[in-house]
């Protein structure tokens, strides 16, 4: 089995197109590794975009039916979601070729660099993004491993969630939701915040006390509860509290329309972004950048120019006075903080939301309501559909509309459209001028042809 970088050359990727899998796939490639993968979206005459990204990038790719793993491929990747009965991993068992998971080989990759290892159930993409724009401006050359494509990136004409750097830093994302952040031994561990989602408290508290013993330097957010508790050096973190004894505070928030501003110890910064939470993550990136060697000057010139990342509060546009916002929001902080967000853009703001898989919905039932109520003004709505299914045996015990039935229990303005096709037709009447309509999902790969289809029809 590998356990350096320097133990293959030939790797092949099972669901290569999935965005953590890609990503990896991208990097490896980037630094002369001959990589190839399949994936079940792919199809025989049927365009793909990211199939057609990664060819671009000299990653080869196949359908999968078997036809890419041979005696020469040396490694095979798969990721949590691909199971033993996949024929493509009982082929690879047949050739004795070794197996690994996708969190491993990134271990395995973070070992060979002085790598930056962005934590938190919230904000991991979004705060990866700003942190490499601002190495990348500053001259350091940076590598990036990341959950979601960076604007600046995707203008380069690729998938925008990897890039191979000549510097010594890499920044990649720490995944907590399978517990493989524990296998990273950074030079930099930053941890945004933890609240509920995949585990229960305890175990998330538990995950992230190894990520913080196996990191040189640890920083976190003061301002978040839980995560404070694990402080190494509270001169290293930051706080948007500003009594707080962190490093770096950051003061005087304002958001106006689509620009949030704010200062980090007396520098300005501005920033076309929405969200007080935006300003947290990009506080995270700046003490993170400061403390290895970038002015807080140069952190506010690159911020302010700062695209964003795919799916993170991204604006498709304004029809007939109805702003319309694609994001990746999926658990109950996220969902709650994207939907105030919203509310400094417009009077009113129409939340449509996708829950996916049945067991993280009914894990999540109590938060989702209660987050998301809180969040709600008397003219806002939430919508939901019907929670999306991967595959697998899920005991499919719960539907969105009872999230939907326990928040109108609440007073709140509350609606389920079963199918998500029916959702524009059914909303038109309650969207007036001076409105913002964001749409909020995750792990469905449609979600994004679904927003551009919403926005469309309006």
């Amino acid at each position: 089995m590998a356990s350096s970088i320097h133990d293959f050359k030939n790797v092949f990727f099972i669901g290569v197109a999935g965005v953590g899998m890609s990503a990896i796939a991208q990097y490896l490639s980037g630094i002369g590794k001959n990589v190839s993968g399949s994936d079940r979206y792919f199809k025989e005459g049927e365009l793909n975009e990211t199939k057609e990204k990664l060819e671009a990038e000299g990653i080869k790719c196949f359908l999968q039916n078997g036809d890419g793993i041979t005696n020469e491929t040396g490694l095979v990747v798969v990721s949590t979601a691909i199971e033993d009965t996949v024929f493509e991993v009982q082929k690879a068992k047949q050739l004795n070729i070794p197996i690994i998971k996708r969190s491993e080989l990134l271990a395995i990759i973070a070992e060979s660099k002085k790598t930056i290892a962005v934590g938190g159930t919230s904000g991991k993409s979004t705060t990866s993004a700003m942190l490499f724009d601002i190495l990348d401006h500053a001259g350091l050359q940076p590598s990036i491993i990341s959950g979601a494509g960076l604007v600046s990136i995707i203008k380069e004409g690729k998938i925008g969630n990897a890039k191979v750097g000549a510097g010594d830093w890499l920044v990649i994302e720490a995944d907590e939701s399978d517990g493989s952040i524990v296998q990273y031994h950074s030079e930099i561990g930053l941890l945004l915040n933890v609240d509920k989602d995949h585990q229960e408290i305890d175990e998330l508290m538990s995950i992230f006390t190894t990520f913080r013993n196996n990191s040189k330097k640890f920083i976190v957010n003061q301002s978040n509860a839980l995560a404070k508790q694990l402080s190494q050096n509270i001169k290293n973190d930051f706080s948007s509290d500003e009594n707080s004894a962190a490093g770096y505070i950051a003061k005087n928030f304002k958001q106006e329309g689509f620009n949030i501003q704010y200062s980090i110890l007396n520098v300005q910064f501005s920033m076309n972004t929405i969200g007080h939470y935006n300003m947290e993550n990009a506080l995270a990136a700046v003490a993170v950048a400061n403390q290895i060697g970038v002015d807080l000057q140069t952190c506010a010139t690159v911020l302010k120019t700062y695209e964003g990342i795919y799916r993170r509060n991204q604006v498709l546009g304004n029809k007939n006075g109805v702003w319309v916002i694609d994001d990746y929001a999926h658990n109950p902080v996220k969902c709650a903080s994207a939907i105030r967000a919203c509310q400094p853009v417009a009077e009113k703001v129409v939340a449509w939301f996708q829950p996916h898989g049945y067991g993280p919905t009914r894990f999540l039932r109590n938060d989702f309501v209660k987050e998301i109520s809180e969040a709600l003004r008397p003219q806002d709505e939430i919508w939901m559909s019907e929670i999306f299914y991967a595959g697998g045996t899920a005991v499919k015990d719960i539907s969105a509309n009872d999230l939907i039935n326990d928040i109108k229990a609440l007073g709140k303005n509350a609606f389920f459209v079963e199918d998500r096709d029916q959702f524009v037709e059914t909303v038109r009447p309650h969207l007036s001028g001076n409105s913002v309509l964001i749409l909020m999902g995750a792990r469905d790969p449609s979600l994004e042809t679904f927003s551009r289809k919403v926005f469309e029809q309006l």
